[in-house]
């Protein structure tokens, strides 16, 4: 695990990494680059989004690049597409040039942060490259983008890591770490503990594994609006005795992306100083298969008091959530927030780079729709929607945690976590926690959704 999240020192020789869009290549070629039109016009440099080029210094070392902004159309199509470009460079110190607006210069810079990180864990002996570094382009934030690079980071190698080395006591050992990190309190509850503190529906899930289920509790901050973040952390799911066929258990080391997400957050949060309350709580389990295991039809009574029938033992998420939402609602937070890989419906919504959320509070939704944008960070609004919350009472028990309507899963979902909270404007998303295939400063892997959008949204959110 390698990440260069740190921005070059301002006052150091850096070479220039120019942008340029297509229309300007003609003007720099006349201009600032008339050194080097016959080089660039001779390789075929048209500015395309990502594209880059050397610039050869008189004694033949490199002077500095111009790299593609490409087009309006390129730009939406591919978020962070500048970062094709800094793969071409060699190491060393880089200054960014060129007419970019202020939110171009923070997606540039964040961009080249986030293109540092490498997940080599299990490669000891393949030595890392040295990366290019930036300097951080005036009047950014350099903390904050750092924090963001440094959040999304852990979130990345908690989720790239197999469950083999992450299991809910690995997992426990990172969010203690993480906590220590930033001096934050924090209270763990295990195994049969569980039962006799009331979290019956995390027990459940998690009894049948050999590693004991847990629930993990942070608390940091002493001032300010309370912010809770609620985290699936399922470590493997193997669906239990409604055993998932195995091409559906092959990505499910990212089942406990939820936690790594919020644990990411929360690490942008502490590292930041933001003046909240902040709580992170994590039920850590594994969904395995033994003679104690759930079963289907099962009926569970959950923290809150509300009976569930458990017609699918791979519907598990929204077990363990329940209990812990319940908990959250009981320290009153201001806001409340939920993040799970819970669905595949909500994968064949809006696929994999879209994070869905849902919340019934509009500021709440426009908060961190603004927080989108400023963070890079695309989400997409789906609804609670009321004529669907019976579709969720079996009418054996008060719910039903795998309803067989055939439609809708990530909203029944969704409706099914909105009955375990009571009091805080309550908002959730059901992730993916994974790119499928190398994006620009997105490798193929454990990947955060959301984050950086609340993070950006945080002020507003928690305003009122």
């Amino acid at each position: 695990m390698t990440s260069t999240f740190a921005f070059a020192d301002p006052s150091a020789a850096a070479r220039p990494f120019h942008v340029l869009r297509p229309e300007e290549v003609e003007a720099y070629l006349a201009g600032p680059g008339q050194a080097w039109a016959a080089w660039l016009t001779a390789t075929g440099f048209e500015a395309g989004l990502g594209e880059v080029r050397l610039l050869p210094g008189p004694d033949g070392s490199v002077a500095g690049a111009v790299a593609g902004y490409g087009t309006a159309q390129a730009r939406r199509r591919l978020r962070f597409g500048l970062a094709k470009a800094i793969a071409g460079l060699p190491q060393g110190d880089w200054r960014l040039e060129g007419q970019l607006d202020p939110a171009e210069r923070v997606e540039a810079a964040l961009a080249w942060l986030l293109s540092g990180y490498r997940f080599d864990r299990y490669r000891p002996k393949k030595k890392s490259p040295t990366l290019p570094r930036l300097v951080c382009p005036e009047g950014l934030d350099a903390a904050r983008l750092v924090a963001m690079a440094a959040g999304e980071a852990l979130t990345r190698d908690l989720i790239n890591t197999p469950a083999e080395d992450m299991g809910p006591a690995e997992l426990e050992a990172a969010f203690l770490a993480l906590a220590a990190e930033f001096g934050a309190e924090t209270d763990v509850i295990r195994g049969e503990e569980l039962l006799t503190q009331n979290f019956p529906m995390i027990h459940a899930v998690g009894r049948a594994s050999p590693r004991a289920p847990r629930l993990l509790d942070l608390r940091w901050g002493t001032t300010g609006p309370k912010l809770t973040l609620v985290g699936k952390g399922v470590c493997f799911d193997t669906g239990g005795l409604n055993l998932k066929p195995s091409n559906g258990m092959n990505l499910m080391k990212k089942d406990m992306g939820g936690a790594a997400t919020v644990m990411g957050l929360a690490r942008m949060i502490m590292a930041l100083g933001l003046p909240v309350q902040l709580r992170v709580l994590v039920p850590a389990v594994e969904n395995l298969v033994s003679g104690n295991a759930l079963k289907p039809k099962d009926i569970l009574t959950s923290r809150k008091g509300l009976t569930v029938e458990v017609n699918d033992t791979d519907a598990e998420g929204r077990l363990v959530l329940a209990d812990a939402l319940a908990y959250a609602c009981e320290g009153a937070p201001d806001v409340l927030v939920s993040m799970a890989t819970l669905t595949g419906a909500a994968r064949v919504a809006v696929g994999p780079d879209l994070a869905p959320y849902y919340t019934d509070d509009e500021g709440l939704a426009q908060a961190l729709e603004a927080g989108s944008k400023a963070g890079f960070d695309p989400v997409w609004r789906l609804p609670l929607h009321d004529a669907y919350e019976s579709v969720i009472e079996p009418g054996i028990a008060d719910l039903d945690n795998a309803p067989g309507f055939g439609f809708a899963g990530s909203i029944t979902a969704a409706l099914f976590l909105r009955r375990f909270v009571e009091g805080p404007r309550y908002m959730h998303f059901d992730i993916y926690g994974h790119t499928p295939s190398d994006q620009p400063a997105r490798p193929k892997g454990g990947a955060g959704q959301g984050a950086r959008a609340l993070l950006e949204g945080l002020d507003a959110m928690l305003a009122r």
